[in-house]
């Protein structure tokens, strides 16, 4: 996983939500030049424990930004907003 992408996905296998999500994201990346990474929570214990419920979770500079549906206008202004 690449360390200079802002975005994360963190998702599981056969989730269709997920497939949303990552279809909402590269929506979101067309438009702001964002890379984004995708983390399966499969084999990762933590991540199960942390996410497992509410997949697909959306992590904007490892921060949760939202889950189960990609709140697209919002991550692109949070992503577009300059940081203070």
């Amino acid at each position: 996983m690449s360390t200079d992408a802002r975005l994360a996905l963190i998702t599981r296998p056969g989730c269709h939500l997920c497939e949303d999500a990552k279809v909402a994201l590269d929506r979101v990346v067309a438009v702001t030049g964002d890379r984004w990474v995708e983390k399966d929570v499969t084999g990762d214990a933590d991540l199960e424990r942390e996410y497992g419920d509410r997949l697909p979770v959306v992590l904007l500079d490892g921060k949760e930004h939202g889950y189960w549906r990609v709140e697209e206008d919002r991550l692109l202004r949070d992503l577009t907003t300059p940081q203070l």
